[in-house]
């Protein structure tokens, strides 16, 4: 069996026309006006391809074939159809489509498998509405409830709790929905690398054996706001200057102090009052930390909180950090692992074990059943932007390999 290279072009290529942002990359928000087109869309697709669909308490969509054994625990697959802000039309999509086609081919092959072979979409993995990551997944297995949905909220004060009501679904029913133990015998997410490994190595496909963990934090600057040109710079709390030298050291810090698998990013900036002539008042920024071993992360967040202590007391300001979301490094499962390798030597699929750097939604499920996870290259590393590229036929490779891996766990 493999897939087909024109319907996975397709797929992808439709996807991208559910999008906020037309000429600017692909948006695709969580419950946005897009995202309710492209899950209208799946809908209709998994009903034509006869699955029993179940949509849970914030928008998470599990659609499922019919196994010959009633009672044997689901093979699950798939990914997210949200976006960053002028995102790629690659990311998480890929594996949707990969699920799709898995199906797709064993429908119309009339193959029968034991286990029920289950497409998942998760809801909010971009955490680009709430900033907190795989908000849908951590619903799934009881992380998330009612209480944590309404704490996390958008820059307009909407919390997660809301929108979800809002957009037709039953966020008090969380409970309802949580994956029970042994419900799920594996789960395989097929996914772009986000990164140039393979690219620049140049070999089509990743398995993969570990999943980075991640701390997000917010940082606020407080200081005194006044004019620009007749405050003397002694007598100045300038939180903008606080900011700048911490911001100016996180790339040190991590490197010099932290593992050399550790990452971190400051990506948004928010100034207030952001006007030219004015010291501003308040600067708040994030800090994104990542690492597959939890020391390097807490000791670049260690250093960093320091630096932050030092550097406040050092511009008269007031400063305060704040974790808003965090996930646990994850080691995927040496049977999945095994039985992806096993597939790829089969089909003659050059691969690459390799860690990810990028978190999933199957990092969470693996507190819940066996995880794998296969990457296909990302053209000079590029995702989370509008130049995002993958190859079509590095992800026909990937399908390929997914098909093969699911149709043995689910036979």
């Amino acid at each position: 069996m493999e897939t087909n290279l024109n319907r996975i072009i397709k797929e992808i290529e439709l996807f991208s026309n559910f999008n906020s942002t037309p000429g600017k990359g692909v948006t695709r928000f969580s419950y946005s006006d897009a995202d309710k087109e492209a899950k209208n869309y799946l809908r209709q697709q998994f009903e034509s391809l006869d699955l029993e669909v179940t949509i849970d308490a914030v928008g998470n969509i599990r659609a499922k074939r019919k196994g010959t054994d009633v009672n044997a625990p689901t093979v699950m697959t798939g990914s997210h159809i949200d976006t960053v802000l002028y995102g790629g039309k690659f990311d998480g999509v890929v594996g949707v489509a990969g699920a799709m086609e898995v199906i797709r081919v064993l429908n119309e092959n009339s193959i029968p498998t034991r286990h029920p072979v289950e497409v998942v979409i998760f809801v909010e993995e971009e955490g680009s509405n709430f900033m907190s990551t795989m908000a849908g997944s951590k619903v799934m297995i009881g992380k998330y409830g009612p209480k944590e949905l309404k704490k996390i909220v958008n820059d307009k004060g909407v919390s997660m709790y809301e929108m979800a009501k809002s957009a037709g679904f039953s966020p008090e029913k969380t409970q309802d929905f949580i994956i029970k133990p042994g419900e799920i015998k594996a789960m395989i997410e097929l996914h772009i690398e986000q990164a140039a490994v393979l690219d620049v190595e140049n070999i089509p496909t990743g398995i993969v054996q570990a999943i980075a963990g991640i701390k997000t934090y917010t940082i606020e600057i407080e200081g005194v706001s006044n004019h620009a040109g007749a405050t003397p710079m002694h007598l100045r709390n300038n939180p903008m200057s606080a900011a700048a030298e911490i911001i100016s050291q996180v790339d040190t810090i991590v490197t010099q102090k932290a593992n050399a698998t550790t990452v971190g990013t400051v990506g948004r900036i928010i100034c207030e009052p952001n006007v030219a002539n004015i010291i501003p008042a308040k600067v708040v920024f994030t800090l994104d930390v990542r690492d597959v071993d939890p020391k390097g992360i807490d000791i670049a967040v260690n250093e960093i909180e320091r630096l932050l202590d030092s550097t406040a007391r050092k511009h008269g300001v007031k400063k305060q950090m704040t974790l808003v979301a965090e996930a646990a490094p994850i080691k995927l499962a040496d049977d999945i692992i095994g039985i992806i390798e096993e597939e790829a030597k089969r089909r003659g699929i050059k691969y690459k074990l390799m860690n990810s750097g990028a978190v999933h939604d199957s990092s969470l499920l693996a507190g819940v059943t066996s995880v794998g996870m296969i990457f296909v290259p990302s053209v000079k590393g590029r995702s989370h932007v509008q130049y995002e590229k993958t190859d079509f036929e590095d992800i026909k490779q990937g399908c390929d390999l997914l098909l093969g891996a699911i149709y043995k766990l689910s036979s």
